[in-house]
């Protein structure tokens, strides 16, 4: 529930937001270059952007 909140308080639509998440993540380089998950924090202007309510 701590994401579906922060979430909804930074503006971003859960069901989008958990989506791309999903989609994404699974093909990101995150093990080599973990940075990569600083842009998919709801509070990051592209999630906000992609993700908007």
């Amino acid at each position: 529930m701590s994401i579906a909140e922060t979430a909804k308080s930074n503006g971003v639509d859960f069901y989008e937001y958990i989506k791309k998440l999903l989609t994404d993540l699974p093909n990101l380089g995150i093990h080599q270059n973990p940075k990569i998950l600083d842009q998919y924090m709801p509070w990051s202007k592209m999630i906000q952007a992609e993700c908007r309510k």
